[in-house]
């Protein structure tokens, strides 16, 4: 149906910020509660260095309970392993469970030279090998367009850098793409017109959003790209988690129950109820309350951030 959307949950994206190691167990719990809550797409490990992310050390140990966990009723889940580089891909497909590998590709050359340390042709080289190897393998690849709505280094920005980099994407066969405003600069309007700008180039590609927002704009800007004919939106319980580059500490994720209230205002199927939502945030801010947040958040790209 044209009113169904994607809902992506980001709990790893939310965790890497966390002061405390959460430890593995309840990690699981977690993510097991949110599946038999009814959430299908879930962000939940990556596969980077634990020396520059201990959160995600375990990522293995996790996908390791996790495969017992099936979804109520049946039918499939999808989840999300982020990586940054060829020894990411490598460790995440030979994890079991995971259904789909994550990349944030960064437009913004300062971002991806400080972050990755990656030129241009690097990261492209490691994308083309991410699609051939996903493919290979029989799980799907998503790309995660860092800096797609601008930048704060006064770096050249446009949209038809963006379009030209869904369309090269296009090209080699991803299928999944998600523009990130890493550092939640973009206006709702902006969000749109950006959106209606690049849809049309790279028809039979699923375009999502990955935004960030103080609470205040959240919902202008959900609405903004689902008025434009966005359907794949990422967010996180509570708002946790965010990017560390922001310089506000109140752009952070955009809340899931912030997506979802706004969505179900306008009669859009997400298949996640009022009652079940309540406990994934009543949860969510349980593991916020005990673990609390770090001081300094990790850099952006060591962790896998795809934003």
């Amino acid at each position: 149906m044209a009113n169904e959307v994607t809902i992506v949950e980001c709990p790893r994206d939310a965790w890497q910020g966390l002061r405390d190691v959460i430890p593995t167990e309840q990690k699981v719990q977690y993510l097991s509660r949110l599946i038999a809550l009814g959430f299908r797409h879930i962000d939940a490990v990556s596969f980077v260095s634990p020396k520059h992310v201990p959160q995600m050390a375990d990522s293995e140990a996790v996908m390791a309970r996790l495969t017992e966990v099936k979804a109520p009723g049946g039918g499939p889940v999808e989840i999300i392993g982020i990586v940054v580089n060829a020894q990411g891909l490598e460790r995440a497909l030979a994890t079991p469970g995971v259904t789909a590998v994550g990349y944030p590709y960064s437009i913004s050359a300062y971002f991806r030279r400080a972050n990755a340390n990656m030129s241009r042709a690097e990261s492209r080289a490691l994308v083309e090998k991410l699609q051939h190897d996903t493919k290979a393998a029989g799980k799907k690849l998503v790309i995660y367009i860092s800096m797609a709505f601008g930048n704060p280094y006064e770096e050249p920005w446009g949209a038809e850098i963006v379009e030209e980099t869904l369309v090269w994407l296009k090209d080699l066969g991803v299928r999944t793409v998600s523009l990130a405003d890493t550092v939640g600069r973009a206006s709702p309007e902006e969000v749109a017109r950006l959106f209606q700008v690049v849809r049309g180039c790279v028809a039979g590609v699923e375009i999502g959003v990955h935004l960030h927002s103080r609470p205040d704009r959240a919902a202008e800007k959900i609405l903004a790209a689902y008025e434009a004919g966005c359907r794949r939106f990422d967010g996180a319980l509570t708002g946790m988690g965010g990017c560390p580059f922001a310089g506000d500490e109140l752009v952070g994720n955009i809340p899931t129950e912030a997506v979802l209230t706004t969505l179900a205002s306008r009669g859009v199927s997400t298949g996640i109820d009022t009652k079940s939502l309540a406990v994934a945030c009543a949860m969510t801010g349980e593991l916020r309350e005990k673990y609390a947040h770090a001081p300094q958040a990790v850099d952006a790209a060591q962790s896998g951030k795809p934003n």
